[in-house]
């Protein structure tokens, strides 16, 4: 039987590893799934007899090089800053690997061996990246196919809590990375091109300048920029359009209320707090106001944030138990932005019912015959429940299906790639529609920017 490794046994791997144990038989596979904690491993192997779960760190060598040595194909889930040393492996033994990663400078630097021994190193081919990637790409051919001229290219992803699951005021709650959510946009302001002028947003304003959209059926979203979208035009071969522009979807509201947090220096992750563990929430909040001798707390974040009595952002605050006296912070020498995660990790948390929603959004502008087009396309999946979520379908999914074509040498073209190619979107955004991931499209009008206003 052709053995698949799987490394990694995570939140995203609960549809990956079903794909395959669903395709065993008649592909002739045998999946193994190593993680460094065995109990992951076995809970989503279960008694499946084309499957062994076992014990794998990744930092453990012998073992590590064993594994690979007996795969016919490695798939790493870890944490992108792990995938470098398995990657080294499957080069060194001569096996084809897959990621759902941004490409990282290590790994590129890997293209030339990779290629010299024929092996396909598929990264970026998750959701946001990688569903983004292939759904855009698979547009943006067609309207160049037809002779139309990209001039504006727009998309927006989140992962959310299901319209059913969404019981706070802050509409939200953590359905991945927890910390990713919290240190969002820091580390340079964001970059993108509006109508021929670049744009840049400092992180001090980034959740002020927000963009809205409408989801049919699901209503109204915001949508703050992501760091780097200038990257993308070549990435796409864009590099003469007008306007590019990447941002992360919210429900609205959000935005405005998380600017509090980056207003008062909560999000901050480069110094840590003294006494932190014996700290309460109350005593948290109070280390980043002024000091007064009469006025309370609540009073002086009110003062500080100029925030009236009746505005819901208050009300938001307090949901979240943050002037709370007695509850402690519990963290040793932990830094602003840890401590912020702790407390929203009390009341953001997935309960055991909830289900969580990925949207995604492209906007098309083109012009052909000297006319202007635009289309927008559209995704929403749902998850089904803590393990199978929307995240781990929309994630996994993509990195089982291009792992098996790979497999099955259907996807050939060596080197570190990402899936731009119709080599590769092709068969696998056609395979998705079978699992529900289906873009809804619909020509719109152009509605593109005043030049006078850029």
């Amino acid at each position: 039987m052709r053995n698949i490794l799987i490394i990694g046994a995570g939140k995203s791997a609960s549809y990956l590893i079903k794909y395959f144990l669903d395709k065993s038989t008649t592909e002739n596979l045998h999946i193994t799934v190593g993680d460094i904690t065995l109990a992951n491993a076995k809970k989503l192997v279960g008694n499946h007899p084309n499957a062994t779960a076992i014990l794998l760190d990744v930092f453990n060598e012998e073992s590590r090089k064993t594994a690979i040595e007996k795969a016919s194909i490695v798939i790493s889930m870890l944490p992108a800053r792990f995938h470098i040393e398995v990657a080294k492996d499957c080069v060194h033994y001569g096996k084809n690997m897959v990621t759902a990663s941004y490409i990282s400078k290590e790994m590129q630097a890997l293209d030339a061996s990779v290629k010299e021994k024929g092996l396909v190193f598929m990264n970026e081919i998750g959701v946001d990246p990688g569903i983004d990637h292939m759904s855009a790409m698979e547009v943006i051919d067609r309207i160049r196919d037809n002779d139309g001229k990209m001039i504006l290219f727009e998309s927006f992803t989140g992962g959310l809590v299901a319209p059913e699951s969404d019981t706070n005021l802050w509409n939200y709650k953590f359905t991945w990375n927890p910390r990713n959510v919290v240190l969002a946009g820091q580390g340079g302001a964001a970059k993108f091109i509006q109508e021929g002028t670049y744009k840049y947003i400092p992180y001090h304003r980034l959740f002020r300048r927000t963009e809205f959209l409408k989801v049919e059926g699901y209503g109204k979203f915001e949508a703050y920029a992501n760091r780097d979208s200038l990257k993308y035009r070549s990435v796409y071969g864009l590099d003469d359009i007008l306007t590019l522009y990447r941002g992360t979807i919210r429900r609205v509201g959000f935005s405005r209320a998380w600017q509090m947090f980056v207003i008062l220096g909560m999000t901050d992750d480069s110094y840590t707090i003294e006494n932190s563990a014996e700290m309460s929430y109350r005593d948290f909040v109070n280390s980043f106001l002024p000091y007064s001798p009469t006025d309370s707390v609540e009073l002086k974040m009110r003062h500080n944030l100029k925030i009236d009595q009746d505005d819901t952002l208050w009300e938001k605050l307090l949901e979240l138990d943050i002037f709370n006296p007695t509850k402690k912070v519990g963290l040793e020498n932990a830094t602003p932005a840890q401590i912020l995660q702790k407390i929203l990790m009390d009341s953001w948390s997935l309960a055991p019912e909830d289900k969580d929603m990925i949207v995604m959004y492209h906007k098309f502008g083109y012009e052909k015959d000297g006319l202007k087009h635009q289309i927008e396309s559209k995704m929403v999946i749902l998850g089904e429940d803590q393990t199978y979520t929307a995240m781990a379908k929309t994630v996994g999914l993509p990195v089982a299906i291009a792992a098996l074509k790979i497999l099955n040498g259907e996807i050939k073209t060596p080197g570190v790639q990402l899936p731009i190619t119709k080599e590769v979107y092709t068969p696998i955004l056609k395979e998705l529609e079978d699992y529900g991931v289906v873009f809804k499209e619909e020509e719109v009008p152009y509605f593109g920017y005043d030049p006078a206003n850029m």
